[in-house]
């Protein structure tokens, strides 16, 4: 007889652990039911979406962080590329354009000579990689894409260039 109630006992602590986890998942499916509600009250079905994305952006911005990590992508991407893994491209892409590329144009670099000697560098270092890519100076204009995209890196150094010699005089 013992061994029986002690099954019974058993199968009626099981009972009652079912129970609390049943009622536990009606809670929580209720708590998210009123997080839905008050998200899409508070603008629209998006609203959750914008608030989130304006915290995750607040979020980045604070101190010098974002800007670390921007110029870390930028450098692991340009002279690294190898080593640069391709998941990584466009969340250090977003960083780059939410949190830096703003102030960085609109505040230093813009109608700076500093401006355009980075622009200058950084089209004189695409052509060369353009051109040791498509086989030498040869080949860049006379392969099918060579020529469309030499012609375009060089407009690209055209406009740093004429802004120099516009400084210089």
């Amino acid at each position: 007889m013992g061994r029986g109630m002690g099954y019974l006992a058993m199968k009626n602590e099981q009972l009652q652990m079912t129970n609390l986890i049943d009622s536990d998942i009606n809670e929580l499916n209720l708590a998210i039911m009123a997080l839905i509600h008050d998200a899409s009250q508070m603008g629209g079905h998006l609203g959750f979406g914008n608030h989130f994305l304006k915290w995750l952006a607040s979020f980045a911005a604070m101190g010098e962080f974002g800007r670390w990590i921007a110029f870390v992508a930028v450098v692991l991407r340009l002279f690294f590329h190898r080593h640069f893994p391709d998941w990584m491209e466009i969340p250090g892409s977003l960083i780059l354009l939410v949190l830096v590329a703003p102030e960085v144009l609109a505040h230093t670099v813009k109608d700076s000579w500093m401006g355009v000697v980075v622009l200058l560098i950084i089209g004189c270092y695409l052509l060369q990689e353009h051109i040791r890519a498509t086989g030498g100076l040869r080949n860049s204009f006379t392969q099918t894409h060579g020529l469309s995209n030499t012609i375009g890196l060089l407009l690209i150094l055209a406009y740093p260039i004429w802004c120099m010699v516009i400084y210089m005089v």
